[in-house]
């Protein structure tokens, strides 16, 4: 089981892009942290999800 966002779900096996993309993410909109690592963009595609990993997806969000 992992937990992305705080939400637990059965992903393991995936990488990171997969999920991103399979769940609406713009990759290059997104920051993916990953046992408390920032995960660098160019590597997303080569980072694999792994059962018990913890994973926080964050959005930039425009405003003023």
């Amino acid at each position: 089981m992992v937990q992305i966002n705080g939400e637990a779900k059965e992903i393991a096996g995936k990488t990171l892009l997969e999920y991103l993309t399979e769940n609406g993410f713009e990759p290059e909109r997104v920051v993916v942290e990953r046992n408390l690592e920032i995960i660098p963009s160019e590597a997303l595609g080569h980072v694999m999800i792994q059962d018990e990993d913890v994973i926080e997806v964050l959005r930039f969000v425009g405003g003023g």
